[in-house]
Formats: C-alpha cells, sequence, structure tokens
C-alpha cells in the first residue's frame, strides 16, 4: 500500500490540506474487499447465532454459557463495526470525519480489553471447575458470573478513556484530511502491552498450566474410581474446547502485540493492516469453535434456522 506523489487527493477542494489517496492494484483491492467483508458478514452471523442461543435456551444459562455469551457479543461488534471500519480506514481514504475516527479507536480498545478480560474469566472457570470441582457451584454461581462480566467491561470503558484521554479530542494527530490514525506515547504504550498482554497472558498460560496437570491426574483416577468417570470426562472435555479458544486467542492476539513491540505506532501504520485484521479474525474463528465442539450449538443452530424458537416453550427445550 503505497501512496504515491502524483496521486489525486481525497478531497480535492482543500489542496494542500488533503491527504492523497492510495495506489492500489484493482483486481487485488476488489478480491481483498469480497474476502473481508464476507469475513466480517459471517463473524456477525455466527455470533449471532450464538447469542440468541444462549439467551432463548435456559438448559443453557450456565456460568461458562454466560462468558461465552459476553465474548458473543464482542465478537460480534467487531464483525460489524471493527471490520469493516478497518477496510475502510486502511485501504481508502477517511470520509467519516475526526469524531468517528476516534469512536473506532475507542470502541476498538473497549472490545478488545473486555474480550481480554472474558477469556481470563473462562480461564478461572475452567481453574475452579477442574481444579476445584465440589466448590464449583457454590464459587462460580450465574449471579456471580454476570456481575464478573459487568465489571469486566465496566473496566475496559475506564482503562480505555483514561488510556485514551488525550487521543480523544478529535483531529489532533491528523497530518492531513482523509486519515485516521491513533499515535499513543512511549509510556502508555508500554503501559498497555503489560496490562492488556502480559499480564492477562501470564494468568492464562499459569492457570492452564495448572488446569493440565490436574487433568492429568484426574485421568489417571479415572481408572479406580468408575462412578465419577461421567462427570470427569465432561469436565475435561470442556476443558479442552476452552482451551482451543485460549489457544486460538493468543494465536490471533500475539502478533499484534509482538509488532508493536518493533513498530512504533502500528495502527497508523498502513503496511500493518493484515496484522490488524490477523488480530480481528479471532471474532471469526470463535464461532467455529463452538460449530465443531458444541453438540448444543449445532442442535441450537437447527432450532434457530428452521424457525422453531417462536413456538410456544421453545426455551425450554432440550438441547443438551
Amino acid at each position: 500500500m503505497e501512496i504515491q506523489k502524483g496521486a489525486e487527493l481525497c478531497f480535492q477542494q482543500l489542496l494542500n490540506n488533503s491527504c492523497r489517496k492510495l495506489t492500489l492494484n484493482w483486481s487485488k483491492t476488489v478480491l481483498l474487499y469480497i474476502v473481508l467483508f464476507c469475513i466480517s458478514l459471517i463473524t456477525v452471523a455466527l455470533n449471532l447465532l450464538v447469542i440468541i442461543s444462549v439467551s432463548h435456551f435456559r438448559q443453557l444459562h450456565t456460568p461458562t454459557n454466560i462468558l461465552l455469551l459476553s465474548l458473543a457479543v464482542s465478537d460480534f461488534l467487531v464483525g460489524l463495526l471493527l471490520i469493516p471500519l478497518e477496510i475502510l480506514r486502511s485501504t481508502t481514504c477517511w470520509v467519516f470525519g475526526d469524531v468517528i475516527c476516534s469512536f473506532y479507536f475507542y470502541l476498538t480498545g473497549n472490545i478488545t480489553c473486555a474480550s481480554t478480560g472474558i477469556i481470563v474469566l473462562i480461564s478461572v472457570d475452567r481453574y475452579v471447575a477442574i481444579c476445584d470441582p465440589l466448590h464449583y457451584p457454590t464459587r462460580m454461581t450465574v449471579a456471580r458470573v454476570k456481575l464478573s462480566v459487568c465489571l469486566c467491561w465496566f473496566y475496559a470503558i475506564f482503562y480505555v478513556t483514561l488510556y485514551l484521554k488525550d487521543f480523544l479530542k478529535p483531529g489532533r494527530y491528523n497530518s492531513c484530511y482523509g486519515e485516521c490514525i491513533l499515535v499513543i506515547n512511549d509510556t502508555a504504550g508500554t503501559a498497555d502491552l503489560v496490562l492488556s498482554f502480559f499480564v492477562p497472558i501470564t494468568v492464562i498460560i499459569v492457570l492452564y498450566m495448572r488446569i493440565f496437570v490436574v487433568a492429568v491426574s484426574q485421568a489417571r483416577a479415572m481408572r479406580s474410581h468408575v462412578t465419577a468417570v461421567a462427570k470427569s470426562k465432561s469436565e475435561l472435555k470442556a476443558a479442552r474446547t476452552l482451551g482451543v479458544l485460549v489457544v486460538v486467542f493468543l494465536a490471533s492476539y500475539c502478533p499484534f502485540y509482538c509488532y508493536t513491540l518493533v513498530e512504533e505506532n502500528v495502527i497508523s501504520d498502513s503496511s500493518a493492516f493484515f496484522v490488524v485484521i490477523a488480530f480481528y479474525l479471532n471474532s471469526f474463528l470463535n464461532p467455529m469453535i463452538y460449530a465443531l465442539f458444541y453438540p448444543w450449538f449445532k442442535k441450537s443452530v437447527n432450532l434457530i434456522i428452521t424457525l422453531q424458537i417462536f413456538k410456544r416453550h421453545s426455551s425450554d427445550s432440550n438441547i443438551l
């Protein structure tokens, strides 16, 4: 993605104050738009199915599924708003103004921070379920999980507002009209790297290492305690499935944060477009994981697509 000196201006009437349009290969640009907008639509559709499923069917109103519901909400917003806006921001002139530009980055920070917090909560949920199963029903109640999710979102709003307080002044860092960039000073960038990446990742890895150790010991114990086999297998399967979710999260987020270690102002660099898209692809992959590993998701989708959820008492359907 290069801007040539003779390139057409974004806003002809502004002359020297206007940014220049990106010169992109037409066929490659069209293909890129089609692929990315398809990913955006699929992300929206699949996460909407997760939201409807968990919200509608009472059997799915469990602590773990409440966390998945919250994650699906953030993933839905990524597909609906962030991916399309990122495509437009990085491949064309920004025509939506400084206020929408600030809103885009503010929303990006909120959703990313909340998603990271929810992944940590999912790890805690599995840790308690595997490592302290006797106290799981009392410690991880639906009410407590809902409160934790709300606190997670409130923290994201507070943190991002504090983190971007200087940037939230529209147009402050734009060098020309038609540009939408994010500029963060070194101190704020380092603090964000620690608080939004290293600390959560460390917590997740430590919890899952503990889960792995306990899971191995439980698998051995199953051979001599037949009565607890069904329950233990169910919990271990859930831990494995959510473990895949966490691994995909790390694989999607690590390239972005690793890039910020070697490149300043990654968000304002057009060459980092694909790193940012990979950052958002986690929202596309999450519902794919549910479809592959959760039988209840397939059953609920079938009921939703066939419109059986509009039948009386459909919320009490047995889908587990």
